[in-house]
């Protein structure tokens, strides 16, 4: 009877129940927490590069504009937000928007898509191989169409508790495209001919 009585005060016993209680949901909520604010600011990042980018990439459409300062306009306003990112930028210029990504005109022969050994080709960008992608790097001169892209590599400031080492090594990417001020006239691709 004496086993009950114990038994029964305790399981009506309340002391302490407030700390066990926030010691089981305290990590859940401060995980959650942490992710939220860890989103947060891949959220605003993300939409301050893609403004950053768009608008250097504005500035270097322009025959004065310095190019190394579009790039730093874009470090300098991604710095604060993401505290020591790596940047990595690249352009590629094109002499028209259809010429985008495509590869430099070459005899097809097997139909395999690639230039095979002994097909002849165009050798259109000047490079004295044949490429898959006809863009010539540097931001191209009068009239041409330039993509503009950059990278960000970044820890996050909010880092995930208990996540692999890889959750907390990101990298963000943003381009634009705009077409160079006709300031004068535009350069033709080569027709220099050669062999796979």
């Amino acid at each position: 009877m004496k086993w009950r009585n114990a038994a029964t005060a305790l399981a009506r016993d309340k002391a302490g129940v407030s700390a066990t209680e926030f010691a089981l949901i305290a990590p859940v909520f401060l995980t959650l927490l942490i992710g939220i604010f860890d989103a947060g600011q891949e959220a605003y990042a993300i939409s301050v590069l893609n403004g950053a980018v768009q608008k250097a990439a504005r500035d270097s459409s322009l025959e004065v504009t310095d190019l190394g300062y579009a790039d730093a306009m874009v470090e300098k306003q991604i710095g604060p937000i993401l505290p020591g990112a790596t940047f990595e930028s690249k352009r590629t210029s094109y002499n028209d928007y259809a010429d985008i990504g495509r590869p430099e005109k070459w005899n097809d022969a097997n139909n395999d898509g690639t230039c095979s050994s002994g097909e002849s080709y165009v050798d259109e960008n000047g490079s004295g191989e044949w490429e898959s992608d006809i863009g010539k790097d540097g931001n191209g001169g009068a009239d041409d169409v330039v993509v503009y892209e950059v990278t960000v590599n970044y820890e996050p400031t909010f880092k995930v508790p208990l996540m692999p080492g890889h959750w907390n090594e990101r990298s963000l990417t943003a381009s634009a495209i705009k077409k160079n001020q006709p300031f004068a006239n535009q350069t033709g691709y080569g027709s220099t001919a050669g062999i796979c």
